[in-house]
């Protein structure tokens, strides 16, 4: 029986969760939101992070009724995210492996994200579609690591949601994807973006561009009004968001059939902060019946970051006998899901 505690920051949440052998025990987070227009810089970030993680151990370890003689392991994000904020995570984690002399382990972020689905949803042996704010990868298990079959070539989908919920001033709050997802269910009128699949992978930056230069027709590059141009139509917010969903949920499921294909598998399992989309889920499960496979997914209390999946995911790797060098406990923006080594697997 292993009891772990997790902290989760790479990004703009900061979340504490304890787990004893499987067991929720307890799963609080914040989260760092900026006025309408703007992002979420990582000195702030940082900020937000540090005037928050010590409150949220001990909210955390209340919740969970226990006391530091209870844990294992404390377990941090080792990455990939914003260096700031994942500092955060890291010196506190470090402080409390001296503090109660208890090991470390630093989790990838993504495989944190993939075994709580796993755990969550009971599914087995999946296609992996993750999406995120900084990450979109298409995955799936082999050889005792998680392979990468596709994945962006420019920006995250997460991250293209955001940048247009800047442009048309929408609210961060619970968050940008959520608030594009709501307006999207008004919307009527379609309008044709760039539709960028190449191979296993896919691009957004030019669709965003596309879709921007719709909402506000001042930053088109060439001014001149061509014959086509003169009959379009004027779309609202809610029909840009609907399009622009449309587009790239599209896309997303193409290339993760694909994938299917390839690995005979009739399971997909969604995990990221943009799994949590209800049309997404919905499209992916359209695809996943037509093929008689079966979609897997979670709510926001699993899907978006939090440090119930860092202390899961943590817990595995430490059963399985995965051992971290204090020296080691370092942080790291970039950190491939491919380069972690599945000691907890054995299929």
């Amino acid at each position: 029986m292993v009891c772990a505690l997790g902290i989760e920051g790479s990004a703009n949440k900061i979340g504490i969760g304890i787990s004893r052998n499987g067991e929720v025990l307890s799963n609080v987070r914040r989260t760092y939101i900026t006025p309408p227009g703007e992002g979420f810089l990582p000195k702030e970030t940082a900020k937000h992070h540090r005037d928050h993680i010590i409150s949220l151990v001990k909210e955390a370890m209340k919740e969970a009724n226990i006391t530091a003689d209870d844990l294992e392991v404390i377990c941090y994000t080792k990455g990939p995210g914003m260096a700031p904020p994942l500092l955060v995570g890291a010196i506190v984690a470090r402080t409390l492996s001296l503090l109660w002399e208890k090991p470390l382990v630093g989790v990838n972020h993504c495989i944190g994200h993939i075994e709580m689905g796993r755990f969550i949803t009971g599914a087995q042996n999946p296609i992996v579609l993750y999406v995120s704010g900084g990450n979109t990868q298409v995955i799936a298990y082999s050889n005792k690591r998680y392979r990468i079959f596709g994945e962006t070539i420019d920006i995250a989908v997460g991250n293209c949601l955001d940048r247009f919920a800047r442009i048309i001033k929408l609210s961060n709050d619970p968050s940008p994807g959520y608030n594009i997802e709501q307006l999207a269910k008004e919307g009527k009128q379609f309008a044709k973006l760039p539709y960028v699949v190449k191979g296993m992978d896919v691009s957004f930056s030019g669709l965003l561009s596309h879709i921007e230069e719709i909402a506000d027709p001042s930053k088109k590059k060439n001014k001149r009004k061509k014959a086509e141009d003169v009959d379009e139509p004027e779309y609202t917010k809610a029909d840009l968001c609907y399009s622009l969903q449309e587009t790239i949920f599209a896309m997303l499921v193409e290339i993760t059939e694909r994938a299917m294909a390839h690995c005979d598998s009739n399971e997909v399992l969604i995990v990221g902060g943009v799994g949590c989309n209800e049309r997404l889920q919905d499209m992916m499960r359209i695809m996943c019946e037509e093929r008689g496979g079966k979609l897997f997914a979670t709510d926001e209390r699993y899907c978006i970051d939090n440090g119930l999946m860092i202390a899961h995911a943590g817990a595995e790797m430490f059963k399985s006998g995965t051992r971290m060098e204090f020296e080691d406990s370092f942080v790291t923006q970039r950190f491939r899901t491919d380069e972690v080594l599945v000691t907890w697997r054995d299929d």
